[in-house]
């Protein structure tokens, strides 16, 4: 064995089953690349060991590869595993849920999420009013969205583009947007 042969040899890595060489797992990489999703898809049942649903060709390019990485250099330490899992359990979990979302009570019935009020739009009740090509537009506020001529709507842009006839953010609309 000679100096470079075991300086090469010292470099490999010690966890991993099937060591093989960077440009091995670039190379595969790179054929990954040419592949079609249908043939990524069977790649990745065959790496993972199970189907696919996904059919994001990137994401699957990513996903593989991350596989024929780990079983080439080693996989994670048992150390990192479980310290991975002590920072998913203390992770930040979002305090409230989003707008229009049911939440579980103790008792098992289901009780509307109490979401914190827009602050660029009036209290239910309220009115937004604007002149729009002449014509005064009045649009009331209600608790669960908007109303405008007698019809309900569930977003300002909604009723924008009822007014406008065009996509448009309702906030920009009304001129409700400086006030966030």
């Amino acid at each position: 064995m000679t100096v470079s042969d075991s300086s090469r040899t010292a470099a490999l890595p010690k966890r991993g089953k099937q060591a093989k060489p960077a440009q091995g797992i670039e190379a595969e990489v790179a054929v990954l690349q040419q592949m079609t999703v249908d043939e990524l898809r069977r790649r990745y049942a065959a790496v993972m060991g199970e189907e696919s649903r996904c059919r994001h060709k990137e994401h699957l390019i990513r996903k593989i590869a991350w596989r024929i990485q780990a079983l080439a250099e080693g996989d994670l330490t048992e150390r990192a595993r479980r310290r991975a899992k002590e920072l998913a359990n203390d992770a930040d979990v979002r305090v409230t849920p989003p707008r229009g979302h049911h939440v579980a009570t103790c008792g098992g019935e289901t009780a509307e999420a109490d979401v914190a009020p827009d602050n660029r739009v009036p209290a239910p009740g309220g009115a937004i009013v604007r002149n729009y090509r002449g014509h005064q537009v009045r649009v009331t506020v209600l608790v669960d969205g908007f109303e405008y001529e007698g019809r309900r709507y569930k977003s300002l842009s909604a009723v924008a583009k009822a007014i406008s006839g065009s996509h448009c953010n309702g906030f920009r609309f009304f001129g409700l947007e400086a006030k966030r």
